[in-house]
């Protein structure tokens, strides 16, 4: 694996943890 192909990847999955959070956090309010 490349280090292109490793910093796509954990773009990507932080990228999903962030939308996941937000919809919880906007389902909390």
């Amino acid at each position: 694996m490349t280090t292109g192909v490793i910093a796509g990847v954990v773009l990507v999955f932080l990228l999903l943890a962030y939308l996941v959070y937000a919809l919880l956090k906007a389902e909390t309010l």
